[in-house]
């Protein structure tokens, strides 16, 4: 399994032989059209984030000491950005969630590239991430 960081390395190489936006959202569309349906069981107002302009449900389990994530969105940009946290935040412990940098989201150029209310809808998700390993990290 490799360490949050060298996902995110992993993810800044992807994007950096890109050299337009334009091939950059195309990125970020093939990877939301490669994760997985959410389980309509999840589809609840529990796991819709709030703060996202579009829907984003998000389920997490805590399985074998690791945080999995599984998520879905309505919007194919905003479900590309939550695969890209999925990608880098799942399957660890809650305390490497907890305490990771993601310097990816600055380096691919992500943030200054979204709309506002696009960035709002980022920082929600990965605040939400970030309350389950939380959660998790106190019940284990």
């Amino acid at each position: 399994m490799k360490t949050i960081n060298e996902l995110q390395d992993s993810i800044i190489e992807d994007f950096s032989v890109l050299d337009d936006w334009m091939d950059k959202y195309t990125l970020l569309i093939e990877l939301g059209n490669s994760l997985p349906p959410l389980d309509i069981k999840y589809k609840t107002s529990n796991n819709l984030i709030e703060g996202c302009q579009s829907r984003v449900w998000l389920q997490s389990d805590l399985i074998d000491g690791k945080v999995i994530y599984q998520a879905e969105s309505d919007a194919v940009i905003v479900k590309g950005i939550v695969s890209l946290l999925i990608q880098v935040l799942s399957g660890h412990t809650p305390d490497e969630i907890l305490s990771a940098d993601l310097y990816f989201i600055d380096q691919i150029g992500l943030k200054e590239h979204l709309s506002p209310t696009r960035s709002n809808g980022l920082i929600a998700m990965l605040k939400q991430m970030r309350l389950y390993a939380m959660v998790f990290k106190e019940y284990k």
